[in-house]
């Protein structure tokens, strides 16, 4: 939530304005392709068969373009070709699984032929996207020990051609876009015919299924059509006994590796391809990714010790993970944690006492009162828990909270801060926090919840200042949408009632309304009055938050 206009510190410009349009218009599309992977991850995890029937797809997918995104996020726009190696190093440090990794490679190889289109100034939009597709789908390629179809890698493929023919066809660049989702969703309903072991499910390919959820963003974004299909399944095909068609590489089947081995590797380019051939002849599904000296590796194996020291010999590994299959599966359904606790900062009394209601630890923040990393750690050990989410609720508050966080990890304590930037965002996240979940599930559901609350508030401007939305004079009232300053008029109601049409522009089925220290009922009444005239298929609730500065805080969800 940005501070209202009372020092010379903040102006209400945003930082993106400076930004070149075709890194605004990446940076839109994985905000949003990150929503709606959170939105079909649960989906996506249940059409996990291959090559690991383990049902966490969909989450890793999640994990890994967060990762991206954070990164892009968190780059310097006056520097395109720095902001562009960012994305593709964050994908590469936070890759999560054999699809996420392999994702990984995609962003990565998609964002270099971006900068190198952007360094040589030459190119069409339409071409430019079309080369970054089918050079994204041959890195995938070349990434894989043993490519097989019927994957991420044929949907990533089969829309990078399409894409090509269509730059090459029209040269518009709604067409090619258009062309590469259609034909990315095409592929992948073909994906049964092509693997053995999700025709035996009666199920498409999962990884598949996440690359289509991010074309059909971007389609949307660049026509402003929505054309994504439902995903079919079909009937399971009948597996006789001793029958290979659900192998396919699965550690869980008979004689197939029995865990899954991760790590990065610091390491020489050439030292790469005896890394590979020592890894395949250990295991399968084996993906290797990176460059310029720093790489991620994943490999289903049963020597365990020996795909690590294949890594040793050949760099230096670290942040390895392994993950035996079979304990994974036998945890999943069962698995419970009595011992997880969450931190939340709360701009207000009303706002406080809803979020220790619903069991949160409480740090009190907010514009004109920033928390301190001290503060956050102590809130942590008060938890008492082993795992511990946070929930900053403010963008300046974000950084304090991933310090403390860090430090809290020292002490052995997991943690992750959910990256939500308004007090209402915190509300909708803890609303759906189950600790009877996997912490990594449970941190995905909240996330995907946070994100999902389009936010906004109202305020009156104590001085004269240059907005987003132009130039205010003391005493204007302001209206914030999504962070920005975005409404400037001279009434509190009828600027409160233009930052929730904004915000329900985009659909919408429950207004939240969050009545600040300074807010009169007249503008709630008001408000309510409003939105059951105009929008009589949106519910509204109130709750008394008492926050400073801001008289109105608005969620719609």
């Amino acid at each position: 939530m940005p501070e209202p206009p009372t020092t010379d510190e903040r102006s209400g410009v945003s930082s993106s304005t400076s930004a070149p349009a075709d890194l605004t218009l990446v940076r839109t599309w994985c905000d949003q392709a990150l929503q709606a992977l959170g939105v079909a991850r649960e989906e996506i995890d249940a059409l996990n068969v291959y090559p690991v029937p383990d049902g966490d797809t969909g989450t890793n997918l999640y994990l890994t373009f967060e990762a991206a995104r954070d990164a892009l996020r968190e780059a310097d726009f006056a520097d395109p070709m720095a902001a562009l190696e960012a994305l593709g190093r964050g994908a590469l440090l936070g890759a999560r699984g054999n699809s996420g990794v392999i994702l990984s490679q995609l962003l990565r190889a998609g964002a270099e032929t971006l900068a190198a289109a952007r360094s040589s100034r030459s190119g069409r939009p339409a071409r430019v996207l079309a080369d970054i597709l089918v050079a994204a789908a041959d890195a995938g390629y070349a990434a894989v020990g043993t490519p097989v179809e019927g994957t991420i890698l044929t949907v990533a493929r089969e829309a990078g051609e399409a894409a090509r023919q269509a730059a090459e066809d029209t040269g518009a660049l709604a067409d090619t876009i258009t062309a590469a989702a259609t034909a990315a969703r095409e592929a992948l309903q073909r994906t049964p015919d092509q693997l053995p072991a999700l025709a035996a499910a009666g199920v498409v390919d999962a990884g598949g299924r996440g690359l289509c959820v991010l074309f059909d963003v971007a389609e949307t974004l660049l026509t402003g059509v929505h054309r994504a299909g439902p995903v079919v399944r079909r009937r399971p095909v009948p597996v006789a006994a001793g029958s290979s068609a659900g192998s396919g590489g699965g550690g869980l089947n008979p004689g197939g590796p029995s865990s899954e081995v991760m790590f990065l590797l610091d390491a020489e380019d050439a030292a790469i391809p005896l890394l590979r051939d020592r890894l395949s002849r250990l295991g399968d599904s084996l993906v290797v990714v990176g460059g310029d000296g720093l790489w991620n590796v994943h490999v289903h194996v049963d020597e365990v010790g020996a795909a690590i020291e294949a890594g040793i010999e050949a760099g230096r590994p670290h942040r390895i993970r392994v993950t035996h299959f079979a304990d994974q599966i036998q945890r999943r359904p069962h698995q419970r944690h009595d011992t997880r606790g969450v931190v939340v900062v709360a701009a207000g009394p009303g706002l406080a006492a809803l979020f220790e209601a619903a069991g949160a630890e409480v740090v009190t923040g907010g514009p004109g009162r920033r928390c301190s990393t001290a503060e956050i750690l102590v809130a942590v050990r008060a938890t008492s828990a082993a795992e511990v989410v946070v929930l900053p609720n403010d963008a300046d508050s974000l950084a304090v909270a991933e310090a403390a966080a860090q430090a809290a990890r020292e002490e052995g304590i997991r943690v992750a801060v959910v990256p939500t930037r308004a007090q209402v965002q915190g509300l909708a996240a803890l609303a759906v926090h189950d600790a009877a979940r996997s912490f990594d599930d449970d941190v995905v559901a909240m996330t995907a919840a946070g994100g999902h609350a389009r936010h906004g508030a109202v305020t009156i401007a104590a001085r004269d200042a240059i907005t987003t939305a132009g130039p205010c004079a003391a005493g204007d009232a302001l209206g914030v949408v999504e962070g920005d300053f975005a409404v400037v008029g001279h009434s509190l109601p009828a600027v409160a009632a233009a930052v929730v049409g904004r915000l329900l522009g985009g659909g919408g089925e429950m207004v939240t309304l969050v009545r600040g220290h300074a807010c009169d009922d007249a503008l709630v009444d008001d408000l309510v009055s409003h939105l059951r005239a105009t929008r009589p298929d949106v519910d509204a609730v109130v709750y008394d938050g008492g926050q400073e500065r801001y008289p109105l805080l608005i969620a719609v969800e």
